[in-house]
């Protein structure tokens, strides 16, 4: 692998975390809300620090970094815990029409991937950039608060309200 995309002790990154086959999972209000009590978790108790993120309808993005240690075990972490509750959330939600057809996705991707017995959710890579400059941080801030604008979501960054950019939001961010 590159070393472009490698974590390393220290450094701050911009992340995406994508789920299988770029499925919409996040179209729901309960499936995004266990991403933010779970980030919220990994502040709390794993010593993530999260910058900026947005919820986007099949992936997440993040600029983040580790207290101590290690990002890429968070992050690692925390794809295991949430592809499991949000992966029981589809079986347990009775509004759920399409099911079957994410079970059977899961199944599918999870047989393409030796890591993976019965279900893969995430993505196996997070592609993590270094961001080193005041320059490239502000890019990758703009490119986050712009993603849901730019899919049509909303009109204004600061109206959406599974991101960094609305003023409310339920995570954690140092101010």
């Amino acid at each position: 692998m590159s070393e472009k995309y490698k974590f390393f002790e220290g450094g701050l990154f911009f992340v995406t975390l994508t789920v299988v086959g770029w499925i919409d999972v996040f179209t729901r209000k309960d499936y995004a809300e266990t991403i933010i009590k779970n980030l919220n978790y990994c502040i709390d108790n794993k010593g993530l620090i999260v910058h900026e993120f947005c919820i986007m309808p099949s992936h997440l993005h993040l600029i983040c970094e580790a207290k101590k240690g290690n990002l890429g075990s968070i992050l690692r972490d925390f794809k295991s815990f949430t592809a499991k509750r949000i992966i029981e959330q589809i079986q347990e939600n009775p509004q759920e029409s399409r099911k079957e057809w994410l079970q059977y996705m899961f199944t599918f991707f999870a047989k393409r991937n030796s890591h993976n017995a019965q279900n893969q959710f995430w993505q196996q890579h997070n592609h993590p950039i270094s961001l080193e400059s005041s320059k490239w941080i502000q890019e990758k801030t703009e490119y986050i608060w712009n993603n849901p604008v730019k899919a049509g979501m909303v009109d204004e960054p600061q109206h959406y309200i599974y991101s960094s950019a609305y003023p409310f939001t339920e995570l954690k961010i140092p101010k």
